[in-house]
């Protein structure tokens, strides 16, 4: 590929190579700054933003930005923009033509040509600053100044003044970013030096809010992976920990330590141990913090233990912090522990042995026979948390009496009453007793309200040989107008209709929303209900082809956004052992085809990953001389429901209804 066509390919890539070098922030496209480390505050507000479909970035914070040439030289210390390319092309890997197929393909350029590619490919260099003499400065004031809250500081942390000094930290009562406007105010600050070019500055203050605590770590110059002098002269095991107090602790425990200072260092932390292998072997013990987009710690550990492995460098991964979130936490929280933790890293033969010993135990606990306790106890359990009915005779049946845990697909054409069977089988749950959870995409909270209150209005007047004109639709209900011109029967219809409803309205619980409802918030309102009412939910979610793309999939194909958000449906439905029941849509093309697995496959593999899959069609769907427009027509309409997949059951069913679209009700019947 040549240079032009690579460097075009290359510029798309830019959101690939930021998730591989740094964790997702709070916000659209943000994450945490790769060069100074805004967005890991309290808040995880972030300051990297990606934009320009997704081909320049910026800090709002530390005020670089760029391209993905740009963030590779800057976050890999690379200068002029051909290296920054040929890294570029590695990582990704693409080869590029030879330098001399390149002059020769630009030989017919003009000038002016020549000029913009010059001025497109020319990097300024940011200009070397030596901080010695600051660092010196910041030392004399944390160690012999008068104000003493550095040194109060330290100790919270668990930093003695001899570990300070050995390595270089620092104080600075009013400091303020070397690029920050004078406007922001100063904070006092403790330094930390990555090298005599660059620095980290923390707030010490507490409690901190809004942009301060976005703010709190700040790095300055260039940032360098600390105490690598440790990698080539040690005499114990090296622990590999993110942060700089993270190493200085595991030191504070008599072991040793290299911080990588952020996850984005992985690949510079393996290129360099590649080129001269260090002279112990590694502990890779990275935070145990879940982060957006989860827990990037595991993420950089895996990334490490696998390039490890790959350079043959000994290595163990050990989880020395125990249930705290990073080793300075453990430090805090009980010193005593933490150094007995460090120190048993320190003899890694025998920590080695123990890890196997543990690896192995947790693999034997997978056989049937340790989970069999588990099995026999579900079944007791079993007894107080039976089955839902759905409040049909006939589909009950196929169903072996109703819903179970496990995730339920609904699908079918369009006029077809998909909402309409769902939600008179959310009524029929909650006149049995259940809680059920109803995600609207689409449909408004009244507009499904006024569904039930419909059906009821005409079920009523059936029962009691009323004249079905006194019946209520969803607008005779909801527009207001028309009750001045409704006669005394036509009222009382309608209020014995909502009290009817009333009944059982308290344990039906509805979330509207267009386009932001995602199975995040599903999974987080279905905790919420079983938290606050200690019963657990059947869940109702119409529709999934307009579901909210899961985090990391906002660029994905409609296929891929529905089979990611089926798979975490799934996923609800096990963690919480509830049922979750979905309405799907079929592709056009299946309309006036007889339902069968086939009807879901433009909408993805839904069929693989439900327990049980229904699809409904208009009576005689798929025969010779069906009209689909007259299947529609009428008052009243023959429709089935076909049972193309179940698990734990029944299958190849065909369950007959009538539907009456008009009073929003579906009947069992011929």
């Amino acid at each position: 590929m040549t240079r032009d066509q690579a460097r075009e390919e290359l510029k798309s890539r830019l959101m690939e190579y930021v998730q591989s070098i740094t964790k997702p922030s709070s916000g659209e496209n943000m994450y945490v700054c790769p060069l100074c480390g805004s967005g890991e505050g309290k808040h995880k507000t972030g300051a990297f933003s990606v934009y320009d479909n997704g081909q320049k970035w910026k800090c709002f914070s530390c005020g670089n930005g760029g391209d993905l040439f740009e963030l590779i030289g800057q976050t890999e210390h690379i200068g002029d923009f051909k290296n920054r390319m040929d890294r570029a092309a590695e990582i990704f890997h693409i080869t590029l033509d030879s330098n001399d197929e390149y002059k020769k393909g630009h030989m017919t350029m003009t000038r002016t040509d020549i000029k913009k590619t010059e001025n497109m490919t020319t990097v300024k260099e940011e200009p070397t600053v030596d901080y010695t003499e600051k660092f010196k400065q910041a030392q004399d004031w944390l160690f012999y100044g008068e104000d003493k809250r550095g040194l109060e500081y330290l100790h919270k942390r668990g930093i003695s003044v001899e570990t300070a000094k050995k390595y270089g930290l620092g104080f600075v009562p009013g400091w303020r970013h070397p690029k920050a406007p004078k406007a922001v105010p100063l904070s006092p600050r403790i330094i930390v030096p990555f090298g005599k070019e660059g620095y980290m500055a923390r707030d010490i203050r507490e409690n901190l809010t809004g942009k301060a605590v976005e703010h709190i770590k700040m790095n300055v110059g260039k940032q360098h992976i600390l105490n690598t002098y440790a990698l080539y002269n040690s005499d114990k095991p090296i622990y590999i920990v993110e942060g700089q107090f993270d190493m200085l602790s595991i030191i504070e425990a008599g072991g040793n330590a290299v911080a990588l200072c952020t996850t984005g260092k992985v690949r510079e932390f393996l290129s360099l141990v590649g080129k001269k292998a260090p002279v112990q072997p590694l502990i890779i013990a990275l935070d145990n913090d879940k982060t957006h987009g989860g827990n990037a710690g595991e993420k950089a550990a895996a990334q490490l233990a696998d390039g490890l492995a790959k350079l043959g460098i000994p290595y163990i991964k050990y989880n020395v912090s125990g249930k705290h979130k990073d080793p300075n936490d453990a430090l805090v929280a009980n010193r005593e522990e933490f150094t007995a933790a460090v120190l048993r890293g320190n003899n890694i033969d025998s920590l080695r042995d123990e890890t196997e010993t543990a690896e192995k135990e947790e693999y034997m606990q997978n056989s049937a026979l340790a989970h069999l306790q588990e099995f026999l106890d579900g079944i007791g359990e079993s007894v107080n948390t039976p089955y839902v009915p759905t409040g049909f005779a006939n589909l009950d049946e196929v169903l072996d009496g109703g819903f179970y845990e496990g995730l339920y697909v609904l699908g079918g054409s369009t006029s077809l009453g998909k909402t309409t069977f769902a939600m008179q089988i959310c009524d029929n749950v909650a006149i049995n007793g259940f809680d059920a959870l109803v995600f609207s995409l689409e449909m408004s909270r009244t507009e499904l309200m006024a569904k039930s209150i419909s059906r009821i209005s005409y079920d009523s007047v059936i029962k009691n040989g009323y004249e079905t004109r006194l019946a209520k639709t969803i607008r005779g209900i909801t527009d207001g107008k028309r009750y001045s011109s409704y006669c005394q029967e036509e009222m009382n219809l309608i209020n014995n209709s909502i009290k009817e409803y009333g009944k059982y309205a308290r344990r039906i619980y509805i979330t509207e929303g267009i386009g932001n409802i995602s199975t995040d918030s599903i999974r987080e309102t279905v905790k919420r209900h079983i938290n606050y009412t200690g019963r657990k939910p059947v869940v109702f979610v119409d529709y999934l082809q307009i579901i909210a793309p899961c985090k990391g999939y906002d660029r994905s194909t409609d296929k891929q956004i529905i089979d990611k958000a089926v798979l975490e449906l799934k996923r609800i439905s096990r963690d919480f052992k509830i049922p979750v029941i979905v309405i799907s849509s079929f592709g056009r093309s299946s309309y006036k085809k007889e339902a069968e697995m086939e009807s879901f496959k433009e909408s993805g593999g839904i069929e693989y990953s439900c327990d049980v899959l229904l699809g409904l069609q208009s009576e005689g769907a798929g025969e010779r001389g069906f009209n689909y427009t007259a299947a529609k027509d009428g008052d009243t309409r023959s429709i089935e429901l076909k049972v193309l997949k179940n698990r734990n059951g029944k299958v190849n069913q065909t369950l007959k209804f009538l539907y009456y679209p008009a009073f929003n009700l579906v009947r069992e019947g011929d």
